[in-house]
């Protein structure tokens, strides 16, 4: 699999170990949900340290994503109490009130509430607080389906993106099962039905969910409490204008007849307190005129909010005015002052002018630092305003912000992909000011997670209108950002569709990037045999072209496939290829990618010197391009070399290293498969506690991040653990928590590896028939996959499992399987343990002097690869050649001991 991704910080080019096992024969064939499946489909049996390609570091889970609370909160004291006290109550009495549904009509008020709610309570809800506006009447964006909240909701909680489960209940599960143990208080803002926020409900009584809707909802589960808001008391009203007035009232006495032009709505009271200390000249009498007017001249639905808006925007400044009329075209919901001034034709300064004054007028929320979205009313006020521009100034103004997002957009592909593109020059430039996130890889990984709603938005309207060059070249600076944060389900429906529109536009760079970028994802969701076609047609188009950068990032990603399906003569002849063409060109990075992948493929062909050689050449590219991150993933795939020739100080130095490097770069699942690396490193130095230790470190890193391929994989090793140190219950336990995940997963390549690790706890436990069982499960499913590594070994469990019952012919004719199939596929290491197999079956039949010559065999294969199997078995063979029989059982199949 891959073994390098988009850069990570201080541009480091990303790889770490893929969320597996600790055994090095062991293979992953990962289900519709996993991260990656990779692994020897022809040789390598049970190999789950084939290292994927990673994303940079995500952020840490969030615990607070409320809006700011109101300095001028007034009223609702009542409705306030009633959310409040049912919560303390609850608490106190163990009662349950998980639900409060807050419901009335537009501008009411309603977020308000439920966020200066969520606000006294927070201390409450220590695991967190969450806010979601699902859009039910946000002009210009359909609702947020439930799937795509539930994704938002989960990422905050810390999973990775990849992770999600690509159905609605998948996600809904997930949720409900990461809030069982948690104390979180969730707010699900402008929801449109029941239907859209049932599935986000977390189930758990205690947490809390807050909703607030325009419609009663009163169809959700249990027994929620509902809340209807009506229109401030009458004395609460005029206490929000006085308190949000910044100078003092002329008339006292008029606010009453003020706020019941304001209809008693708490958005229109808010307006015009503004408005009336914007204007120190005025008197309450000449604010409750031009209110006056306003309402008799408006004949909207919510008359007198839109009186409110329309007296404040008559006062403002002509150029403000323009600048918040342009802002209702917008394609996304928030927007920074880079954006702003592209949209609106303004200077930097100027727009972060106009925001801040429109923010401190009420007519913008501040949804982050330096961040503005608005309420929905104005943002459909805004539109209705823009409509009435002409059309060639709406078309300019939508047009300067498609080519701002597009060309910072591509700028910030450009550091946070892992290689240059051939095309990759900044499309779509613009005259104005944007953000430096070709500076730093942080700043551009940061800059597109946050823009990326608003270039999803950017793509939509791009669709819409039929502008194809845009998609194409929108898609194409997303393709980062989609690889590696997900879902890979939306990113192959984007990369076909700008595939499909660059033929059609017959931009056939275009094509073929678009191709490359469907292949990566085709390959990360395992369908190796539609990431081949896609890529060989990319290939075609870049050799026709004569773009070798191009041919040599589509030949790396074609052996990265060939690897991953088993083909290792393809993949060698390709990664060279890919190598050559980046040493032609200068490319040190390709270089160094090419090379690690190279080193990978030689360790999964047991040629131990030759994966040293590549690995340690990778690295020094890596060191001397500072690139961190590279060098962590070179040092993770050294220790694991070292692990396997029996270096296990080596190993366990080159895997601290790179753990060190993890976790300064924040890199929670690379630090999850180092830890469970090392795990498997104390394993073999009998280290059982140090090896449990890192092991559940690794398991609940797993966890957080949603890993379920990374927890089968953990469990699995612990269970391997505890049947080394005797504990078989526990081994069983942990093996079969990890085969139910491998089978929900659908990973049957990682259900033949835990039956294969069943069937030797059952042997130990005499239970042969058992064992019998579950090993035969294992070898089916490896014919079936085709995975003859797996098949090898299973045999080899299997033969060993006929001499310990006393079937010696049995035994013999297993690994005598495993042996004619160990030399079809090549594997040296699969034919000493064959013949190994054989000798012990001929000591067991009396026949020593077979028994030392196969052995003899099988030590100097250990020995040439440098295996570290070799001692062992030659300690037998010793005892054999001075007549005594060695002490004890020998044990099981290496590779079904998982060494590391």
């Amino acid at each position: 699999m891959t073994t390098t991704a988009p850069a990570g910080p201080d541009g480091d080019d990303r790889a770490s170990a893929a969320p597996g096992d600790d055994n090095p024969r062991v293979d992953v064939d990962a289900g519709n949900n996993a991260y990656i499946a990779f692994g020897d489909q022809t040789n390598i049996g049970r190999d789950l340290n084939v290292y994927p390609a990673l994303p940079p570091p995500l952020p840490e889970p969030a615990r607070c994503t409320l809006p700011r609370d109101t300095t001028v909160f007034t009223g609702r004291g009542g409705e306030l109490s009633r959310i409040t006290d049912a919560v303390r109550h609850a608490a106190d009495t163990s009662g349950i009130v998980a639900i409060h549904a807050i419901d009335g009509m537009p501008g009411i008020g309603k977020t308000a509430l439920a966020v200066h709610a969520a606000h006294q309570l927070a201390d409450r809800f220590p695991d967190g607080q969450l806010f979601l506006d699902l859009h039910a009447h946000t002009p210009g964006l359909a609702p947020t389906d439930p799937a795509g909240a539930l994704a938002t909701l989960l990422v905050a909680d810390g999973v990775d993106a990849r992770y999600l489960p690509s159905d609605l209940d998948g996600r809904a599960a997930m949720w409900r099962d990461r809030m069982a143990a948690k104390t979180v208080l969730l707010v699900l803002d402008n929801a449109a039905s029941t239907s859209q926020v049932q599935p986000l409900l977390p189930g758990n009584p205690a947490c809390l969910t807050l909703i607030t809707s325009r419609r009663q909802l009163g169809d959700l589960p249990g027994r929620p409490a509902s809340l209807r808001l009506d229109q401030l008391s009458d004395r609460e009203a005029q206490d929000m204008f006085i308190r949000s007035a910044e100078r003092p009232v002329s008339d006292p006495a008029a606010v009453g007849e003020l706020v019941d032009l304001c209809g008693y709505l708490p958005l229109a009271i808010a307006i015009l307190a503004r408005v009336y200390t914007q204007h120190p000249s005025w008197t309450m009498a000449d604010l409750i005129a031009e209110t006056r007017d306003s309402v008799l001249r408006l004949s909207a639905e919510q008359t007198t909010v839109t009186a409110a808006f329309d007296i404040s925007m008559r006062y403002l400044p002509a150029t403000r005015r323009r600048f918040l009329t342009l802002l209702g075209l917008h394609p996304g919901t928030s927007i920074d002052p880079y954006a702003a001034a592209a949209l609106t034709a303004t200077s930097l300064d100027d727009a972060t002018a106009h925001l801040d004054g429109l923010w401190r007028d009420n007519l913008l929320t501040e949804t982050g630092r330096r961040r503005y979205g608005m309420h929905d009313l104005i943002r459909a006020y805004t539109r209705d305003l823009a409509a009435t521009l002409p059309e060639d100034e709406r078309e300019q103004a939508l047009d300067r912000v498609l080519d701002y997002y597009q060309h910072t957009a591509t700028r910030a592909a450009t550091i946070l992909a892992s290689v240059p593109r051939p095309d990759w020059a900044a499309t779509g430039a613009t005259r104005f000011a944007a953000p430096p996130v070709d500076d730093h890889h942080p700043t551009a990984l940061a800059w597109t997670r946050t823009e990326r709603p608003n270039l999803h938005a950017c793509l939509d309207h791009a669709t819409d209108t039929d502008q194809p060059a845009r998609i194409v070249a929108l898609t194409a600076a997303l393709a980062p950002i989609l690889r590696t944060d997900g879902p890979w389900i939306d990113a192959v429906t984007l990369h076909s569709t700008a595939a499909q529109t660059a033929q059609r536009l017959g931009d056939r760079l275009g094509q073929a990037n678009a191709l490359n970028d469907l292949g990566i994802v085709r390959r990360l969701t395992t369908d190796y045999p539609g990431a081949t076609s896609v890529l060989e047609q990319a290939l075609d188009l870049l050799t026709t072209l004569g773009r070798r950068l191009g041919q040599a990032n589509a030949l790396r990603d074609l052996g990265d496939v060939r690897r991953a399906s088993g083909d290792y003569p393809s993949a060698t002849t390709m990664l060279e290829q890919a190598l050559d063409l980046y040493t032609t060109l200068g490319d040190r990075l390709g270089q160094a990618n090419a090379l690690t992948d190279l080193g990978v493929v030689r360790r999964l062909t047991d040629d131990y010197p030759g994966a040293t050689t590549m690995l340690e050449q990778a690295l020094d590219l890596y060191t001397t391009l500072g690139n961190r991150l590279g060098q962590a993933n070179a040092l993770q795939h050294l220790g694991v070399v070292r692990r396997q020739v029996g270096d296990y100080p080596g190993a366990t130095s080159m895997l601290e290293q790179s753990l060190d490097l993890l976790t300064t770069l924040g890199d929670r699942l690379g630090q999850a498969n180092a830890l469970r690396d090392l795990g498997g490193v104390r394993r073999l130095t009998d280290d059982y506690p140090g090896a449990i230790s890192v092991l559940e470190q690794a398991l609940d890193l797993y966890t957080s991040l949603g890993d379920r391929l990374g927890q089968a994989g953990a469990l699995r090793n612990l269970g391997v653990v505890r049947r080394q140190v005797g504990d078989y219950p526990d081994a069983t336990t942990m093996l079969e928590q990890s085969l139910d995940l491998f089978t929900t997963l659908g990973n049957r390549l990682g259900q033949a590896n835990v039956l294969s690790d069943l069937g030797v706890v059952r042997q130990l436990t005499s239970d042969y028939p058992g064992a019998t069982r579950v090993l035969e499960q294992a070898l089916d499913l490896y014919i079936a996959l085709g995975n003859r590594g797996g098949e090898v070994e299973a045999l080899n469990d299997y033969g060993t499992l006929c001499r310990v019952r006393g079937d010696l012919e049995g035994a013999e004719k297993q690994h005598r399987r495993s042996l004619d199939v160990s030399r079809q596929i090549g594997s040296e290491w699969d034919e000493a343990h064959a013949l190994a197999g054989l000798a012990r079956c001929a000591l067991a039949a009396g026949r020593t002097a077979d028994a030392a010559s196969l052995l003899r065999e099988a030590v100097e294969i250990f020995t040439r690869i440098g295996a570290a199997e070799a001692p062992e078995v030659a300690a037998e063979l010793a005892a054999i050649e001075t007549g005594e029989r060695p002490e004890g059982e020998p044990p099981t199949n290496t590779g079904q001991d998982l060494p590391a």
